[in-house]
């Protein structure tokens, strides 16, 4: 379909048409998970301090929208346990992780244990959440939420960051998720010589 003009508005402003979006049908859950399970996810933990302490969460879903402000996002399922500190917390620490990394990617994805029982492992920030030791880290502020399907997604403000590693070394080894394994990246995965 394509967009309209509306003489009453000014030249050239499209109009787009208005959708039923109950009337589009919609692929199933088990074919969009097959659709995604082999587009690789860059892999984040997520902190934040909730009523009853800290939480953690590994996400995949963490994604630079704007440069001018910094904003990123991230999802929250309704099905994890960190959900509602997440969900009602001001601020939250996205902690961007390496393939030396993955030990705090396995913590954050394992239900069922303490993921700050080892104290070697954070520590507080001044403003009050926790971070783990090592990673590239951004301190964010909850500017805006939004609820999709049985997840949330939050939009975040990077206010404070700590930027440990070489992050520009290509030998540096993102780690990224990709057909339900972790995956280091590195030179001998690059398949152009020109960047972007």
């Amino acid at each position: 379909m394509t967009a309209s003009t509306d003489p009453s508005t000014d030249i050239g402003t499209p109009v787009l048409p208005e959708f039923e979006t109950a009337s589009i049908p919609s692929i199933s859950a088990d074919a969009f998970k097959a659709a995604f399970r082999g587009h690789p996810g860059g892999v984040a933990l997520i902190t934040a301090v909730g009523p009853n302490g800290p939480v953690a969460l590994t996400a995949t879903s963490v994604a630079s929208i704007s440069a001018q402000p910094p904003l990123l996002i991230f999802s929250v399922s309704t099905q994890s346990s960190s959900s509602p500190a997440l969900l009602s917390a001001d601020s939250v620490v996205v902690h961007l992780l390496d393939a030396e990394h993955l030990p705090l990617a396995r913590l954050g994805a394992t239900s069922g244990i303490d993921r700050f029982a080892d104290t070697s492992l954070w520590s507080t920030l001044p403003t009050g959440e926790p971070v783990f030791h090592g990673p590239v880290w951004l301190r964010s502020i909850i500017v805006d939420r939004l609820g999709a399907g049985g997840a949330t997604v939050i939009v975040a403000e990077p206010v404070e960051t700590n930027l440990t590693g070489d992050r520009d070394n290509a030998e540096s080894g993102a780690l990224v998720y990709h057909h339900h394994r972790w995956h280091r990246l590195g030179e001998a995965s690059r398949v152009d010589d020109h960047s972007i």
